[in-house]
């Protein structure tokens, strides 16, 4: 019950006063890193329901193509990634924020994605062809909204001005992409290195 509340009574609190809200989740010890991966669970949960059971209207997947545990690289990863290069960042930028509260500010003000995404799934199967426009106008809200939060959330974590909060984004981006390509390139080393290995392994058993 008690995690009922926490996962409705806060969240819907950032969500529509959001500067309070924020302010509450760091200063007021009133955030919770649980509530925060929780959101992002059910964001996970909203979209896989989306991509699959949307209305044929607005929905052009094909649903034996899609894997549920592909749709984690969209969401978890890019999360996590935001959080590591945020907080990677905000540290030599004088950022008050700890990597903890990156976290849950990044995850409550993903619950305008949730409702938008669940209610989504409900209206596109519902609506007719000439009506589709409302879906794809919700579902722009929902992103905005989404990052109207996510800014407020940033400066209110790091007690930032609203230009070093725009700059701070904006570079956490960057550094979101940096983090991907030496990624990528280390796999890709990983990958020739044990090519290499099981190479030299058959050449020498080859030849006793």
């Amino acid at each position: 019950m008690r995690m009922l509340r926490e996962m409705t009574k806060t969240p819907f609190y950032v969500l529509l006063h959001p500067f309070q809200g924020f302010w509450d989740l760091k200063y007021e010890n009133k955030g919770r890193l649980r509530v925060a991966l929780s959101m992002l669970l059910l964001l996970t949960v909203a979209t896989i329901l989306l991509r699959q059971y949307a209305g044929f209207v607005v929905n052009f997947n094909y649903p034996y193509d899609l894997n549920s545990i592909n749709e984690l690289q969209y969401i978890v990863l890019p999360f996590f990634l935001w959080c590591v290069a945020n907080w990677s960042l905000t540290t030599l930028m004088d950022g008050e924020g700890k990597f903890k509260d990156i976290v849950m500010a990044t995850g409550y003000a993903l619950l305008p994605l949730i409702l938008m995404r669940f209610g989504n799934v409900l209206i596109s199967n519902i609506i007719t062809t000439r009506e589709s426009a409302f879906y794809y106008m919700i579902d722009s809200l929902s992103v905005l909204w989404f990052v109207w939060l996510l800014f407020i959330g940033t400066m209110t974590v790091h007690q930032y001005t609203v230009l070093k909060t725009i700059v701070t984004m904006l570079l956490t981006l960057v550094v979101m992409g940096i983090i991907m390509f030496l990624g990528l390139l280390f796999f890709s080393l990983l990958q020739e290195m044990i090519g290499f290995v099981v190479s030299i392994y058959n050449e020498i058993s080859y030849r006793i």
